[in-house]
């Protein structure tokens, strides 16, 4: 089992459920990835409460924020790339997150710092 894959698709179903939350287990990977969401408001605010991550998902005029999230690198496939190949999804209005040497980040910053690394998804 994948649990950051699981992670996010508990925020994918929430999100088409009009759930105003929802809950995931903890770890310091999927808070630095839920992190990056909140940062680049594509879910609400995140907390950390006993073993498990509570994550507000936000709605524009009844709408979700996330539409699709598509997770790239597998347990059983690891999608590894450069920074100059890091590609913009949906004319810069997506987000792909990449595991770096230096943290977990979005493509922006991970191009910005020159940094390549494992694109762990990608969403819109």
């Amino acid at each position: 089992m994948d649990p950051v894959a699981d992670m996010l698709t508990i925020i994918k179903n929430g999100y088409m459920a009009k759930k105003p939350e929802v809950f995931v287990t903890y770890s310091k990977f999927k808070l630095a990835i839920a992190s990056i969401l909140e940062k680049e408001e594509f879910i609400g605010k995140v907390e950390k409460q006993d073993a498990k991550i509570k994550i507000s998902l936000l709605y524009q005029n009844q709408k979700p924020k996330v539409t699709q999230i598509k997770r790239i690198s597998k347990l059983g496939l690891r999608i590894y790339t450069r920074s100059k190949n890091i590609k913009n999804i949906k004319g810069g209005k997506g987000l792909v997150i990449v595991s770096t040497s230096q943290g977990v980040m979005n493509a922006k910053e991970a191009k910005s710092k020159n940094l390549g690394g494992e694109i762990i998804c990608q969403l819109w």
